[in-house]
């Protein structure tokens, strides 16, 4: 017969606490020139520097909200940190990239696609999240992308845009 000892139930010290990941979403927003498309390099990203922390540069982006869909918290984040409703936007199907890292000391989950504005000259109304935007071709955008994750995430869309027909 096994007796079970009735003690106080014990708090789990720090490091064995479950720290959920945190899950945002984001679009990886692009033009193209209007000249004739003799290349890809008429191809630019927005990027947004952020308003805190060490100010780094990325595409919109946020926190899924409860009772959201992915898609739906990336085209909320987007009109709310740049001002481009999601009716401004194409969503190019077939490009879905996750990306799994640590911010500040927290597992982090965040997912984008790949959209495309439909005026070229949209107009940019940042939040105050952000202070600063710029449109980039690849090799400078992946210059401002300090990450490694961010730069490979820009690489395969760009790769996905090259090699899709337009």
């Amino acid at each position: 017969m096994i007796h079970r000892l009735d003690l106080p139930e014990r708090k789990p010290r720090p490091r064995e606490r479950y720290i959920m990941a945190l899950r945002a979403c984001g679009l990886i927003i692009f033009r193209r020139h209007l000249i004739p498309k003799v290349d890809n390099s008429t191809i630019e990203f927005l990027l947004l520097q952020a308003s805190n922390g060490i100010h780094h540069w990325t595409p919109p982006k946020g926190h899924v909200d409860p009772g959201e869909t992915d898609l739906e918290t990336a085209l909320r984040e987007t009109q709310e940190e740049t001002g481009i409703e999601a009716s401004q936007l194409t969503i190019i199907e077939g490009f879905r990239k996750e990306l799994n890292y640590v911010a500040w000391k927290k597992p982090k989950t965040v997912i984008y696609w790949l959209a495309e504005v439909k005026d070229y000259n949209v107009e940019i109304c940042l939040s105050q999240e952000h202070q600063a935007y710029r449109w980039l071709g690849l090799e400078e955008a992946c210059q401002l992308a300090q990450f490694n994750e961010m730069q490979a995430t820009l690489q395969e869309g760009h790769h996905f845009l090259c090699s899709t027909p337009v």
